[in-house]
């Protein structure tokens, strides 16, 4: 039977995208020729297409150090300023925060500073290990009690414990305002569609801007201390919280919702009791990332004042002693891993309906596991008081592998040098420098062409406006020639990840007990605060472009083993069988079926390559690069607000326009694929 012809309007309507894709590509070759023969040409065609002339660019920096000068010296509220009001926020915080360090770390104390008297100790390290097992017990069994005491321990044995609970502490009171401030966030752009649309970019900003963009403003706005670092914390870990929320309440059947119409249900109680309670699965993600955000925070946080662990790996990263390093970076590892397995155990436990046991009649019947976290909080408090050694493991029972760690890295010198020597030089000379003086000299005019021409071409003209306005915003500011630099790092690094990732990720989508193992070895990889990358690459390279490469590569490589792995096992078995009931070879199946199917997963990961690497490039401006990330830490160093919001939001700009190029291109390899 022959095929029914198309309807004339449906005709139309392929000839019209099929003809606009065909200008495109034409407009996207001719525009590339430009470009092309604009730089073998050089400047003499007219220097302004090539660097953005000064009297053109769009002063923002100084209007952002202006508005921030306002807003902190003369903007208020009748009787009250804005920093005071900002401060009065700060306070807040410092109540449950304060409770949390003494009951955790410091003990509570009378009087201040070295004049300070400990009048109750804190809880004891082992009562903290026994409340935690407990809780892992009751969310998770045996095994994630078991998991969770040995993460807790090794944090004891390996004498981190004082800093990791003042890391806790910290931990204890970001996270539930992130999740408070993130659900509210999420429920009112479920409920608008106007908030959810001016959120998004908001959102896409939070999360992109470098967080040392807007360390500045948050010390004029809530001081030096903790509580700026909480401020800090929440805002660079809401963002997912409040997107997942947005999703979640999306995805609730629509029958959950018109039942709750049905019995009558008000406006109040169809969000708490119907919706919410519907969505608890993606909503208990969203927490799961704000905790392992959190965590990420912590060494940036030390440098405004939160101590705990990121203090530690960041003095150790200034005396470049590699073994503390790794020992701090480990146990934040440590305290990431329970934490992740405690919040997944509880959401899953949430998903259950609670079984009352007949004839329970007291409170500590009905609820055993709380009388027994009380009581042992009250025992561990009265230990800790009668015998104040208990508070923490004294030093001579703890360990340490910073010996061990400093002797690698001093053998791997001395055997070495001269083999990394000339690898770092030949990279160097014939990959980093070639491509730097490459982009450097591409006229920025092409460059923004090119990138709008290749949005209308994926996505459209919104994509196309989107793209060209923000890579216009980075000339127009007078950021291009660092975001060239931003660029040249970060698009060597990712294809080295790349190139590294994706052959193990398919060697292990094959072998479930290599997976296993690597899945491990991938989490601690993306839980290992990427300051602790720096440590070895500055130790053997020492500092410069290739160093901070080595770094990004380090710290980057994860994402792109973990799509192509998952993106591979999800090719559907019966496609593979029917490739190989055609005569294909393994090699065929693998190129010809699975590569062509996972397609649009390994474009995520390549989107994800890229955020992890440009997260990573603002920490290497601490090895010397020339960068925007190294702009931004100078406008850290300078307290100048102006300078670094703007090299952030350029930083950001780059990875919004990668992110939406990549989503367009893999949502196009879907439609394809259909």
């Amino acid at each position: 039977m022959n095929p029914l012809p198309a309807p004339p309007f449906q005709a139309v309507e392929t000839d019209k995208t099929s003809t606009g894709k065909r200008l495109a590509d034409g407009a996207l070759a001719i525009v590339a020729f430009t470009v092309f023969m604009a730089w073998w040409l050089g400047p003499s065609i007219g220097q302004w297409a090539f660097d953005y002339p000064r009297a053109w660019q769009i002063p923002a920096a100084r209007h952002i150090s202006q508005w921030m000068k306002w807003l902190v010296n003369e903007a208020s509220f009748g009787l009250f300023s804005f920093t005071d009001f900002t401060r009065f926020i700060a306070d807040l915080i410092d109540i449950p925060y304060t409770l949390a360090l003494s009951l955790l770390a410091t003990g509570f104390l009378s009087g201040q500073g070295s004049a300070a008297v400990q009048i109750v100790p804190p809880i004891s390290f082992l009562g903290v290990i026994l409340l935690v097992g407990l809780l892992g017990y009751y969310a998770g069994g045996r095994r994630l009690a078991t998991l969770v005491v040995v993460c807790f321990g090794f944090l004891a044995a390996f004498g981190q414990w004082s800093s990791a609970m003042v890391t806790l502490a910290s931990i204890l009171v970001a996270v539930p305002i992130g999740v408070a401030f993130g659900l509210l966030l999420g429920l009112a752009g479920y409920r608008w569609p106007w908030v959810d649309r001016a959120i998004t970019p908001l959102l896409d900003l939070m999360q992109t801007i470098p967080i040392f963009a807007y360390l500045v403003p948050i010390l004029f706005l809530f001081g030096f201390g903790p509580t700026a670092a909480i401020v800090g914390t929440v805002i660079y870990a809401m963002p997912p919280m409040a997107r997942i929320t947005i999703l979640g309440l999306r995805a609730v059947p629509s029958e959950i919702r018109d039942l709750g119409h049905m019995v009558g249900c008000s406006r109040h109680q169809m969000t708490w009791k119907v919706m919410v309670p519907s969505a608890a699965d993606p909503i208990m993600v969203g927490v799961n990332q704000v905790i392992m955000l959190s965590l990420n925070m912590v060494i940036i946080a030390s440098m405004i004042g939160a101590g705990g662990l990121g203090f530690e790996v960041l003095a150790a990263l200034r005396r470049l002693d590699i073994g503390a390093g790794f020992e701090a970076g480990f146990a934040i590892v440590a305290l990431a891993v329970a934490l992740d397995r405690l919040s997944q155990a509880i959401a899953r436990k949430a998903g259950v309906p609670p079984v009352l046991a007949e004839g329970r009649t007291s409170l500590v019947q009905r609820h055993p596991y709380l009388s027994a976290a009380l009581a042992v909080i009250v025992v561990s408090l009265i230990a800790s008081f009668l015998t104040p050694s208990l508070a923490t493991l004294p030093d001579s029972l703890t360990l340490s592998t910073g010996t061990f760690w400093n002797e690698v890295v001093k053998w791997i010198n001395i055997n070495f040098f001269d083999v990394l020597e000339v690898i770092r030089t030949t990279l160097l000379l014939h990959l980093l420098v070639p491509v730097k003086r490459f982009l450097a000299e591409l006229p920025w005019l092409g460059v923004v062409a090119l990138l709008a021409i290749a949005g209308f071409r994926l996505g459209g003209f919104r994509l196309a406006a989107l793209a060209g306005a923000l890579s216009f915003l980075i000339a127009a500011t007078g950021q291009w020639e660092k975001a060239m630099v931003t660029v040249y790092l970060c698009g060597i690094a990712v294809i080295i990840a790349s190139l590294i990732g994706i052959p193990i990720g398919i060697l292990a989508s094959e072998r479930e007990r290599v997976w296993r193992w690597l899945q491990v070895v991938i989490d601690t990889l993306q839980t290992l605060p990427s300051f602790v990358y720096l440590m070895p690459a500055v130790m053997l390279f020492r500092v410069g472009d290739f160093t901070a490469l080595i770094a990004i590569v380090a710290y980057a490589v994860a994402p792109a083993i973990r799509y192509t792995a998952l993106g591979l096992q999800r090719v559907d078995p019966k496609v593979i069988e029917a490739g190989r009931a055609m005569g294909c070879t393994p090699f065929q199946i693998l190129t010809k079926i699975k590569l062509k199917l996972a397609l649009p997963e390994l474009m995520l990961g390549l989107n994800q390559t890229i955020m992890f690497a440009l997260s990573m490039l603002v920490i290497t401006a601490l090895v010397g690069t020339r960068d925007l990330g190294q702009e931004v830490y100078i406008a850290l160093t300078k307290a100048d607000t102006g300078r670094g919001i703007v090299a952030g939001l350029a930083v950001a700009f780059i990875a919004i326009i990668a992110d939406r190029l990549i989503s367009a291109g893999a949502a196009r390899l879907r439609e394809r694929m259909a």
